[in-house]
């Protein structure tokens, strides 16, 4: 198997990883959503932050079908720099976001984890179909 060829099951594998921790999150937040608090908090401070991880972990969902529909599509399956990048954030994600889940990191540090494995790679994912389908250009 050459180096080019293995970077679609490396690319599944890392963004189903991601996807399964992002879910994991998603239903035990209540942890995460206790280190975001003062030791003394009410409950509206409290509501405030489950909604805004909740926020977050939604629009992180709302991305991976972005992105899992481009590569499952074949649109940017075969893309090698796009696979790369794809390889390269979500395993970042997926090893950040096993610390913020287990160290019990604060809300905030989402944010940047966000950023940087989610939404930098969806949006060359969105950058890709718009050079397919809008301008025309061969997917590869």
């Amino acid at each position: 198997m050459t180096a080019i060829s293995s970077l679609v099951p490396a690319r599944f594998l890392t963004l189903t990883a991601h996807l399964v921790i992002v879910i994991t999150i998603f239903w035990s937040r209540d942890s995460n959503v206790l280190a975001c608090l003062p030791l003394q908090y009410t409950q509206e401070q409290y509501q405030a932050r489950d909604t805004e991880l909740i926020v977050a972990l939604s629009v992180t969902l709302g991305l991976f079908v972005v992105e899992l529909a481009g590569f499952l599509s074949g649109v940017s399956m075969f893309n090698s720099s796009q696979s790369l990048l794809s390889i390269a954030a979500h395993v970042s994600a997926s090893v950040s976001l096993l610390f913020f889940l287990f160290e019990q990191w604060s809300c905030t540090l989402y944010w940047w984890i966000f950023v940087f494995c989610s939404a930098l790679p969806a949006a060359t994912e969105i950058v890709i179909f718009m050079a397919v389908f809008g301008l025309k250009k061969k997917a590869l």
